[in-house]
C-alpha cells in the first residue's frame, strides 16, 4: 500500500471544466458494404463501420502479498459478453490484461504497456502504487476508470475516474459501524504509508458515535503469522468490560490478503472468556474466507464487514452472474462475491455508458476524459448511486478530492453468509471530511 498523496500533476481548473460543445463527425459508408470477416470491426448504429477499442486491465497475480485475479479475468468475460451485444455501441472491446506483480516496477511496466499498446482507457484494474502508474497514463492523456481504490492517485488524478469511495471511505464507514455495537476497538493494519492514513479515518467514525479512539496495532504486510498482533489486539480491545455488557469488545483487521493469516492467528490464541467480535472491510473479509475459516463454525461468524456494494447475495448482481456463467464458465479467478471482481463489472459498465453517450465511430481517451468531466450520468443497476464526475460531485477533501461515490454498506456473517446487516447505502461524507481534522 502506499500513501495518500497528491498527484505531481496539476489539476485542471474548475473553468477548464466547463462543459465544451464538440462534435463526432463520421465517414459515410457506400451502400451494399458488407463487415468482411477478421477485419476488426462491428456494424456502427449509423450503418457505418466502427473501430475497435482496446483497453487495459492491470492487477497483482501470482505475489507473495495481495493478488487480484479475478479483475482482469472479468475483463476478459466481459468482452466476450460484449462480442454477443455487437460490441459497446458497435465497437468490438478489446482487453489486454497486464500482471501489476504487486510492485512500482510492475505498475510502470503495465502503464507504459497501455501507452505503447494505444489503448483508450485502463478500466477496472487493481495497484498500490499510484505514483509509478499514473504518471505515464497522465502523460498520454489515458483516463484510469474504476481503479479497486487502494492507492491516493486514484483519487487525486485529474483522469481518475473512482467508482468507489477506496480503503478512506470502508474505514470511515467501519467506524461509524462499529461505533454501534462495540465498547471498546483495536485495529490491525499494514505498517505502510497507507496504512497510517487508516487509524485517522477509523477513529473519524467512532467518534461519530461517541467512541473512543481505538487502539492502533501495526502488522507486516506480508508476514506469515500475526500470533503477537492478535494477542495484543484481544487484550486492548476487551479491557475494562465488564461480563453482563451488552458491547462487545471488537478487533477489526484490514490487512488485504494477509487478513486471512491474521484470522487464523487470533483463533489459536487459547480462550480467556473476552467477549471479542472481529470485523474487517471488503477486500479484506469476502465469502471465500467466511467458507476457508469454517462459515458458521468459524472465527468471522458475527464479524462486522463494511463494503461498497451491496452484498453479494443481493439481486442487483444477476446480470453479472448471469455473464461469468456464459463466458467465464469453470474459470476460478473469478468469484462474483469478490470486490475486486464487482469492481471490475462496475468499471465497464461505465466505459459502456460513455462509448454510448460519444455515439462516435472512432473513440480516443481524450474523447472519453472529456464525456466524463462534462458530466455523463452512470446508471449501475443500483449496486452504486448513479455516478458522475463533474467538479460539483467531487467530495473536495484534501487527501482524496475526487471520491463522488461515498457510500458504504453495512454486512455481518451470519449463519456463515455475508449479509446485510442494514438496508441501502450510508453516506460517509461527513466522516470522510472530519478525519483530516483528527
Amino acid at each position: 500500500m502506499t500513501g495518500w498523496r497528491r498527484s505531481s500533476s496539476p489539476r485542471p481548473s474548475r473553468t477548464a471544466r466547463v462543459r465544451a460543445v464538440w462534435t463526432t463527425t463520421t465517414a459515410a459508408v457506400a451502400a451494399g458494404t458488407s463487415l468482411v470477416a477478421g477485419c476488426g470491426v462491428l456494424p456502427g448504429g449509423s450503418g457505418g463501420s466502427r473501430e475497435p477499442v482496446k483497453v487495459m486491465t492491470f492487477a497483482p497475480e501470482d505475489t507473495r502479498a495481495t493478488n487480484m485475479p479475478g479483475m482482469p479475468a472479468m475483463a476478459k468475460a466481459y468482452a466476450k459478453w460484449a462480442k454477443t451485444q455487437r460490441g459497446l455501441d458497435g465497437h468490438e472491446l478489446r482487453v489486454i490484461s497486464c500482471n501489476e506483480e504487486n510492485s512500482s516496477t510492475g505498475a510502470a511496466a503495465c502503464a507504459r504497456r497501455a501507452v505503447k499498446e494505444g489503448v483508450v482507457a485502463v478500466v477496472g484494474s487493481y495497484s498500490q502504487h499510484g505514483d509509478a502508474f499514473m504518471a505515464p497514463l497522465e502523460a498520454a492523456g489515458i483516463p484510469y476508470i474504476g481503479g479497486y481504490g487502494i492507492s491516493g492517485e486514484e483519487f487525486t488524478s485529474y483522469l481518475s475516474y473512482p467508482v468507489n469511495g477506496g480503503q478512506a471511505s470502508l474505514l470511515a464507514g467501519n467506524g461509524r459501524q462499529l461505533a454501534d455495537v462495540c465498547e471498546r476497538v483495536s485495529l490491525v493494519r499494514p505498517n505502510t504509508l497507507a496504512g497510517d492514513e487508516l487509524p485517522l479515518l477509523l477513529n473519524s467514525g467512532l467518534s461519530e458515535g461517541s467512541r473512543d479512539k481505538s487502539t492502533d496495532i501495526l502488522a507486516a504486510e506480508d508476514a506469515t503469522d500475526y500470533t503477537s498482533q492478535a494477542k495484543q489486539a484481544r487484550k486492548k480491545a476487551g479491557a475494562g468490560i465488564s461480563v453482563g455488557s451488552d458491547r462487545p469488545g471488537c478487533v477489526t483487521a484490514a490487512l488485504g490478503d494477509r487478513t486471512e493469516t491474521f484470522v487464523d492467528s487470533f483463533r489459536r490464541l487459547p480462550e480467556d472468556n473476552r467477549k471479542i467480535r472481529i470485523s474487517s472491510v471488503m477486500g479484506s473479509v469476502g465469502q471465500p474466507l467466511i467458507d476457508r475459516t469454517g462459515g458458521r463454525n468459524g472465527p468471522l461468524e458475527g464479524a462486522y464487514v463494511t463494503g461498497w456494494y451491496p452484498d453479494a447475495g443481493d439481486a442487483r448482481w444477476n446480470e453479472m452472474e448471469k455473464v461469468i456463467r456464459a463466458h467465464a464458465f469453470g474459470d476460478n479467478r473469478i468469484d462474483p462475491a469478490d470486490a475486486g471482481v464487482q469492481t471490475t463489472w462496475i468499471a465497464y459498465t461505465v466505459l459502456r455508458t460513455v462509448i454510448k453517450s460519444l455515439n462516435a465511430d472512432k473513440i480516443t481517451p481524450g474523447m472519453i476524459s472529456k464525456a466524463l468531466d462534462n458530466g455523463v450520468q452512470v446508471s449501475t443497476g443500483g449496486l452504486t448511486p448513479t455516478l458522475r464526475w463533474e467538479y460539483d460531485d467531487m467530495l473536495g477533501a484534501p487527501s482524496f478530492p475526487r471520491i463522488v461515490n461515498r457510500s458504504v454498506t453495512f454486512q455481518v456473517v451470519r449463519g456463515g453468509r455475508l449479509v446485510a446487516q442494514k438496508p441501502g447505502f450510508v453516506d460517509v461524507t461527513k466522516t470522510l471530511t472530519e478525519s483530516s481534522t483528527l
